[in-house]
């Protein structure tokens, strides 16, 4: 998530402003029965893609000298004189531009991301080749600005070594390339068209000269199709390796949807996977926070229990080497997963799902991941299945009653884990053919109606990323802000019906609230239960049992325009 401010912008695709008649120099073909299929992947592509569910995500290139995020820090222009974007990132452009020609990551050595990834448990690694600024970081024919140029001061094919370490050791290959590009002439011009032929030439390099690729992840999110000539790019691309997967920022459906810096919702009949950063952005950055192993396990459970992958992504540092604070981070997720990993690979998401509490199904089994405990005994919907078993996957002995009312489960305070704790549920038949149920358990809040004094639009599309229902989605990397100098604001959540509560809990991970009051309200007036100053990421908070339907946070005081991830409050446990 990047911290908002009064210019804010995001890593978004572009939409282009171009008229169709740009295009009629492009052949175009509409898909015939025949090749339809092209446009989408193998069923048996996409199972095994599913199947490995966790990868890592790799951005990295000169920017990384710079410390600042990839491609946006580039204050620029962004693309041709038809281009609706100036740039406004902290490093000129001339800068910007000419880093290459200083960077020397010595330290570089593919074997040992690769090594670093496997440790992780991850299945397959995303590379990028290509960012917005236009950098390649591979031996293209068709431009000299990349990594083998004679005027870098590193010359080297970095994919040539990424796919054969890949190769090697058996992890499958993605191959990330932004087909917006704000340093080629022709990018966004009236010469475009010209465009599109350097994409599908840079495209068919990489399927041609690299071995096996397994995925494509574009990142043109708002181009419309005709923009990068996407139908024969898909056609092209996997005329040369018909096994690949394409994500859905092309201008087309692709394969999978693709929630950037968020937690997807629970799916079932679409693929997808979440992107996040380990860190606060892209690229590398000194002294950045990087995410704990809590927040990375309930990231990697809650995309598989919801039916996601998790695409965790490292910005190595200029010198080559992935960063040891975030290298040894992966290794713990990697410790986790030789544990545990039965209940996250080849699994599918559901038949249960709430916030903080998943499951994950195979065959006839059920594994059911509780993040975090909020009552002693876990109350599940009713199963058409006979419970055969049901034992701690993380250790310990559960209690369990099973009525064709619910199934009540009940783990002893010794046994709960604070990264996940895991029962596994065998059935006396598939698991696979169960209707998907949301279990009341947790904040009343989740999913709920709400409404806010005030809203962020300094900027438009960063404004999607800050909107009041953000901060009942049950993801604290996303959330609700304002603009910067607004005196004070308040959200407020409508929970549907009158409840009775006595607990809340806050997120706002920046420190930036210094006063804020938390109401309730009754007989048409607000009455405040709670005040308090600095939020800060763990909340928590206790007042005497009150029946509303109406909670709202005031924000009074603060230093910046804050980020509140969550509002969350809970049913007393006396009701």
């Amino acid at each position: 998530m990047m911290t908002p401010f009064e210019s804010d912008p995001r890593r978004a695709g572009l939409r282009l402003s171009l008229a169709a008649a740009l295009f009629l120099v492009v052949a175009v073909c509409r898909p015939t029965a025949a090749d339809q299929d092209m446009l989408a992947a193998r069923p048996e592509s996409i199972q095994s893609w599913q199947d490995m569910r966790f990868g890592m995500f790799v951005c990295w290139g000169p920017v990384s000298l710079t410390g600042e995020e990839i491609g946006w820090s580039r204050g620029a222009p962004r693309g041709g004189e038809l281009r609706t974007h100036q740039g406004q990132g902290p490093t000129p452009g001339e800068v910007y531009d000419n880093l290459y020609k200083q960077w020397k990551p010595d330290n570089f050595d593919a074997r040992q991301w690769v090594q670093t990834a496997l440790e992780a448990g991850a299945k397959y690694m995303i590379f990028l080749v290509k960012h917005h600024d236009g950098y390649c970081l591979y031996d293209s024919k068709l431009t000299d600005y990349k990594s083998t140029s004679p005027q870098a001061a590193w010359q080297h094919d970095v994919m040539a070594d990424i796919a054969d370490a890949c190769h090697e050791k058996g992890l499958k290959l993605m191959v990330y390339y932004s087909q917006p590009d704000w340093r080629h002439p022709d990018y966004q011009s009236k010469t475009h068209a010209r465009y599109i032929q350097y994409l599908h030439g840079q495209i068919r390099e990489l399927l041609s000269g690299y071995g096996r690729i397994d995925g494509l992840w574009f990142d043109g999110l708002g181009g419309k199709a005709v923009d990068w000539g996407a139908e024969n790019l898909f056609r092209m691309s996997r005329t040369l390796q018909p096994w690949l997967v394409i994500n859905n920022r092309c201008g087309l459906p692709g394969d999978y949807d693709t929630p950037e810096q968020r937690l997807g919702a629970f799916q079932l009949d679409r693929p997808w996977e979440t992107c996040m950063t380990l860190g606060t952005q892209w690229s590398w950055k000194p002294e950045d926070r990087i995410k704990s192993l809590k927040e990375c396990i309930d990231a990697l459970v809650t995309c598989a229990g919801r039916n996601g992958n998790l695409a965790l992504n490292t910005g190595p540092m200029p010198d080559g080497r992935i960063e040891p604070r975030q290298a040894e981070r992966f290794r713990q997720i990697g410790a986790w997963l030789r544990q545990y990993g039965e209940s996250i690979y080849g699994t599918r998401g559901g038949p249960f799902w709430a916030l903080n509490c998943l499951s994950t199904r195979r065959q006839n089994t059920i594994y059911v991941h509780v993040l975090r405990w909020y009552d002693d005994t876990l109350t599940l919907p009713p199963l058409p299945r006979k419970l055969v078993s049901c034992r701690l996957l993380t250790g310990g002995t559960p209690s369990i009653e099973q009525t064709d009312r619910s199934i009540a489960i009940g783990v002893p305070a010794e046994h709960r884990q604070e990264l996940d704790t895991i029962l596994t549920l065998e059935l006396d038949g598939s698991a696979m053919d169960l209707e998907a149920a949301h279990v009341d358990w947790g904040p009343l809040t989740f999913g709920k109606k709400v409404i806010a004094s005030h809203i962020y639009d300094k900027n438009p599309q960063a404004g999607a990323y800050y909107r009041p229902e953000n901060a009942v989605d049950g993801d604290p990397q996303t959330g609700w802000t304002f603009n910067p100098g607004t005196p004070s604001a308040w959200i407020e959540v409508d929970l549907g019906r009158e409840e009775t509560i006595d607990r809340a809990w806050l997120n706002e991970p920046y420190d930036r609230i210094r006063r804020f009051e938390l109401q309730v309200k009754r007989a048409e007036q607000w009455i405040t239960v709670h005040e308090g100053t600095v939020v800060g990421e763990d909340c928590s908070l206790k007042f005497p049992p009150v029946t509303t339907r109406f909670v709202r946070l005031q924000v009074l005081g603060y230093t910046v325009n804050p980020l509140v991830g969550e509002l969350q409050v809970f049913r007393s446990k006396s009701q």
